[in-house]
């Protein structure tokens, strides 16, 4: 079929999502496009509580994602024995020590609970389960009744060392014995969903990506957003990444590439090393005739083509979110000035939408 990005894309927004007076838009007049926070602006971030027995790796995740440890160092992190809280740009994680019980009376589980967005569950699957599920189920069931909005994930962890056979027979143990114990508990049809993860490949970023977009009550919007420019540019996939985080809190409908995906995430790190050896503080620079001004002001860009058969290609939305898309299209490159003016077109839809909610 021929390849057509010749008509520019009409955006029409949908109506917003939610309606919160507590909700503002940060806006910054040195930026030729207002600068606005990722997700959603409220007075309180968004939590998520990492929970789990001890050493199952709940620590090794956080240092892993957040702070770019090297998976092979994270043998060297000692244990957890108070709530450490990671705060980012839109949301906190809370790490809970695994062998304290915080659903016992003598905690303020009011303090540590009610402003709970999720709850994910770290699982060693290379260790004895059956103590994690029980636990598992336990807190899943007294936070139900005292806390419904919680919504639940379990990270089916360390799976990267065991075998293709018994890795997925040990996945679907897993899954079975947790939701049989919450439906013998009166549960029925929980809402929990499970993923195997190793800290090794990026499977923890797409499932840390996946809890996030749980949280964010405007992703069906930037999914019809992302779902127009992908298909009136032909990518095959496109994403919205927070770029500190490397985790995307948005993507098209389309099934997920593992592969391209992680061209994607390796073109962020890329990304992130140049701008940290010849980037600078745009905006911040007194003098300078005018055209170098108004190219301070216009949002960052990059292109590559021919990388695996993929062609890559990333612009900076604001200062923390980045539009990521690839496509194996010949003639993609050829077509780059019209896909500007869509992706143009799309970060003022996606300014809009941020401002409004």
């Amino acid at each position: 079929p021929s390849y057509n990005a010749s008509a520019a894309v009409s955006f029409d927004l949908p109506a917003p999502l939610i309606n919160d007076q507590s909700v503002a838009a940060e806006i910054n007049p040195t930026s030729a496009a207002p600068e606005v926070a990722p997700l959603v602006h409220r007075t309180h971030k968004l939590r998520l509580l990492f929970m789990g027995l001890k050493r199952s790796g709940k620590s090794s995740i956080i240092n892993v994602v957040l702070y770019k440890l090297p998976p092979t160092e994270t043998v060297f992190i000692p244990a957890t024995i108070v709530i450490k809280k990671h705060a980012l740009q839109s949301f906190q994680i809370w790490d809970l020590p695994g062998q304290i019980d915080f659903m016992e009376s003598n905690f303020d589980t009011e303090s540590i609970f009610s402003s709970a967005g999720a709850m994910v569950w770290i699982l060693d699957a290379q260790d004895d389960y059956l103590e994690s599920v029980a636990r598992l189920t336990e807190t899943i069931l007294q936070l139900q009744q005292l806390y419904p909005d919680i919504k639940y994930s379990v990270f089916i962890h360390k799976v990267d060392s065991l075998s293709n056979d018994f890795r997925d027979d040990t996945v679907r143990d897993i899954i079975q014995r947790i939701l049989d114990d919450l439906n013998d508990a009166g549960l029925e049809n929980p809402a929990v969903n499970f993923y195997a993860t190793s800290v090794y490949d990026d499977s923890i970023y797409e499932a840390l990506s996946k809890v996030l977009q749980l949280l964010n009550p405007q992703l069906a919007t930037f999914e019809a957003l992302l779902n127009t420019i992908a298909g009136s540019c032909k990518m095959q996939k496109v994403y919205l990444f927070d770029v500190l985080s490397k985790l995307y809190i948005a993507s098209d409908t389309s099934p997920v590439d593992m592969a391209g995906y992680t061209l994607c995430s390796d073109y962020i790190d890329t990304i992130v090393d140049l701008s940290e050896i010849y980037g600078w503080d745009r905006g911040k620079r007194e003098g300078g005739d005018g055209a170098v001004q108004k190219a301070e002001e216009e949002s960052a860009e990059s292109f590559i083509s021919g990388i695996r058969g993929y062609c890559l290609y990333l612009k900076e939305m604001n200062k923390y979110l980045a539009f990521i898309g690839f496509s194996k299209e010949p003639r993609f490159a050829e077509e780059k000035p019209l896909i500007d003016y869509n992706v143009q077109l799309f970060q003022d839809a996606l300014t809009s939408v941020l401002a409004i909610t």
